[in-house]
């Protein structure tokens, strides 16, 4: 898998680097992750300066590299973006646990960078569709929700700046 051109690749001086190297995840890993794990949790500055942190499903595209997500045109996480675009999202997966062991091993990605709305209503309903896909095939179902659905839907696009990787072992 490539990597997609939307990695903005920053100063190390603004994204701190990963202090366990040896548990650092590779890009395609990272990719991997984000394109086979439905959820994560979008962290946003919220009211009053506190983080908010909300579980939230995604869409990652692989050309191009961004991630979206869908949700209601408004509430707590929609003003917090419209303040400031910058955010955090955080995906992981179930872990395993190695024969014979009882530890569980995680796998993670955190994603800085920037949102903003999805204002192509046509792509908006694509980005949808794809979205739906993570879940179900049931073309006749898809199509219903987004029949009685799209009008109030906000999409926003996630343009990463900069992404780490790693797998923990909870020993």
């Amino acid at each position: 898998m490539k990597t997609p051109d939307a990695f903005i690749h920053y100063d190390d001086t603004l994204f701190r680097e990963m202090r366990r190297q040896k548990q650092a995840l590779s890009e395609e890993q990272c990719f991997s992750l984000l394109t086979n794990e439905t959820r994560g949790v979008l962290s946003v500055i919220g009211a009053g300066g506190y983080p908010y942190g909300v579980p939230i499903n995604h869409y990652y595209d692989p050309e191009t590299g961004r991630l979206y997500f869908h949700g209601a045109k408004f509430g707590h996480r929609v003003e917090a973006v419209e303040k400031c675009d910058k955010v955090c999202y955080t995906v992981f997966d179930h872990g395993f646990v190695k024969e014979g062991d009882w530890a569980l091993n995680v796998s993670s990605v955190i994603i800085f960078g920037r949102i903003r709305p999805v204002t192509d209503e046509e792509r908006a309903i694509e980005l949808c569709r794809r979205l739906c896909y993570k879940f179900t095939d049931d073309e006749s179902y898809i199509s219903d929700e987004i029949e009685k659905c799209a009008k109030a839907t906000l999409v926003l696009e996630l343009i990463p700046e900069h992404m780490t990787g790693k797998l923990v072992n909870e020993k």
